[in-house]
């Protein structure tokens, strides 16, 4: 989706609701999806609708730096609200695109990556269980890779995504208390510890 242009459309979930239970129950998945995912896109296009000049840039661009700057571009007080509901539309798409009820293992150039800088999979696993759970408030914890080819795991607030450091996405863990509150309550932890069975690394790379 981080390819496509205004108008913004809400792409179906890749499997049916309940079948991330029992680890993600059906309930969460349709209020996450259909719902909060739907209203990011929604505000997106209407931030967007007075504003044609943006309409022919992709999603990834509108995150880009300097994009929403440029001659005839929207004014700055429209701005923010346009990277936010980007931000929403493009990390909400990557999220649920790393969630299989059969998730592939690394493939062979993340397992080397993930292997020399990490020390082993399980090394890692703990580390980004810890990164996700120490976000503060709404937010995610991405693991990225840099033009050079290292990988970086990063704590993004809000609705910030990695475009603006030039990193393309590998896996995302949204830990917004949508993503978990109606089945694990305030246990952040737990539900981290949950994704895992049904985590997904796919190499997403954006263009703008």
């Amino acid at each position: 989706m981080q390819n496509e242009r205004y108008p913004f459309k809400l792409p179906p979930l890749p499997y049916a609701h309940d079948a991330l239970e029992p680890y993600i129950d059906a309930e969460t998945m349709h209020y996450h999806h259909d719902k909060h995912f739907k209203a990011y896109i929604d505000n997106l296009n209407k931030a967007l609708e007075p504003y044609p000049e943006a309409h022919g840039l992709t999603l990834a661009g509108l995150l880009s730096p300097g994009r929403l700057e440029q001659p005839g571009s929207p004014p700055e007080e429209a701005r923010r609200g346009i990277l936010d509901n980007a931000g929403g539309v493009y990390n909400h798409d990557l999220f649920f695109k790393c969630l299989s009820p059969r998730p592939d293992a690394p493939g062979d150039q993340l397992t080397a990556l993930i292997n020399s800088q990490y020390g082993s999979f399980e090394a890692f696993k703990k580390a980004f269980s810890e990164l996700a759970a120490s976000v503060f408030g709404s937010g995610w914890a991405c693991l990225a890779i840099d033009g050079g080819g290292r990988l970086s795991a990063v704590k993004l607030a809000n609705q910030d995504t990695v475009v603006p450091a030039g990193m393309s996405p590998v896996m995302l863990f949204d830990v917004w208390e949508h993503a978990y509150y109606l089945k694990y309550k305030n246990l952040r932890a737990d539900y981290i510890d949950a994704i895992w069975n049904v985590a997904s690394f796919p190499m997403l790379r954006a263009r703008t």
